[in-house]
């Protein structure tokens, strides 16, 4: 392609991304593995990716869209808002309630960016390329092709920030064959400030772009399998899906917009539940819960472990009939960690 030629289509992919609901549309040019590659077999190296033995395997692959995708000559990046104001708590039964992450409000992004990711893909076939697509799902390091587009910078949390829409976003990928005029690289504008990294509730952030997952929130509640380690169970809170602690103080946040994707609305759970209440679903009814959700993916035991913490943590002793049944359930992470929360509210209470 010329260089006119790069432009043009480069211009009508990101009018395509536009028309079809991303906040934003960027392209970085593919020469060799991503940026920060380095401090990627670094942190693999040190083993701070925990129980996610996927991000260790095949490094090379992970750095390198030609491993991926011979002949690739550019990642186009895009970003989806999905901030939701938080919904008001309605009159219901008194009693703990749990938070969930942001992003997990309303259905699954995965499908959500997945549909339109292949819509944009389907466009880009008609100009020539071969693409392959990923949302949260594939073999690229997504923040280091997205800060090499301008699609906002890498913070020192390590999540993306966008000038426009802050933290909230969603990143997807498409590596593709064409010859599209590249953007701009972002600049850093995190500055001197600190505050995700000094409002981690269990110091996962070592330093400036350094986590360590096993100590991480999201990945204690999400990815990791087994029990939470004691020494992070109060520090948890009353988190019960993610943490957004580091997001939440980020100053960039404050240009936060609502999205308008409808399928990101908070769901009635989010706020409407009481966290005993999550404690009566049995296999069928926790899919049903959270079918639509990307909450369904770590299933009912590693859910209702995290139920438990919450309330051993901001639990009452009226949440103790329930958490005794709990304590009882066929799967040991459940009932291990239903005990706990019955002796830290005994104790709390003075019921020794």
């Amino acid at each position: 392609m010329t260089g006119e030629q790069e432009h043009t289509a480069a211009m009508n992919v990101k009018q395509v991304a536009l028309r079809l609901g991303f906040s934003d549309c960027r392209i970085a040019a593919v020469h060799g593995p991503a940026d920060h590659g380095e401090r990627f077999l670094e942190w693999v190296g040190d083993g701070r990716y925990g129980d996610m033995d996927w991000m260790a395997a095949n490094p090379q692959r992970r750095m390198e869209p030609r491993v991926v995708l011979p002949g690739a000559r550019a990642v186009v990046c895009v970003a989806l808002n999905y901030y939701t104001a938080a919904p008001e708590e309605g009159p219901g039964p008194a009693g703990a309630r749990g938070r969930i992450a942001r992003y997990a409000w309303g259905d699954d992004y995965h499908e959500v960016m997945d549909g339109k990711l292949r819509d944009l893909a389907a466009i880009m076939e008609e100009l020539g390329g071969t693409q392959r697509l990923y949302a949260d799902t594939g073999p690229v390091l997504e923040r280091s092709w997205a800060s090499a587009s301008g699609l906002g910078w890498n913070g020192k949390s390590t999540v993306q920030i966008h000038k426009d829409w802050g933290a909230w976003t969603f990143l997807g990928e498409i590596l593709t064959t064409l010859d599209l005029l590249p953007d701009a690289p972002a600049r850093d504008h995190c500055g001197s400030c600190t505050r995700c990294i000094k409002a981690c509730p269990t110091a996962a952030i070592l330093g400036p772009r350094s986590l360590d997952a096993r100590r991480c929130i999201s990945y204690l509640t999400i990815e990791h399998k087994g029990a939470i380690p004691l020494e992070f169970r109060r520090a948890m809170g009353d988190r019960i899906y993610g943490c957004d602690e580091c997001l939440e103080v980020c100053p960039w946040n404050r240009f936060a917009k609502d999205s308008r994707e409808a399928a990101f609305a908070a769901r009635p759970y989010v706020n409407g539940w009481r966290l005993r209440d999550f404690l009566t679903l049995s296999d069928e009814a926790y899919r049903q819960l959270f079918r639509w959700s990307p909450i369904k993916r770590i299933k009912r035991p590693a859910f209702l472990r995290n139920v438990c913490v919450a309330l051993g943590n901001a639990g009452e002793v009226s949440d103790l009939p329930a958490l005794e049944q709990a304590a009882a359930d066929h799967d040991p992470l459940i009932a291990e960690h239903a005990r706990w929360a019955i002796e830290e509210i005994r104790e709390r209470s003075g019921l020794r």
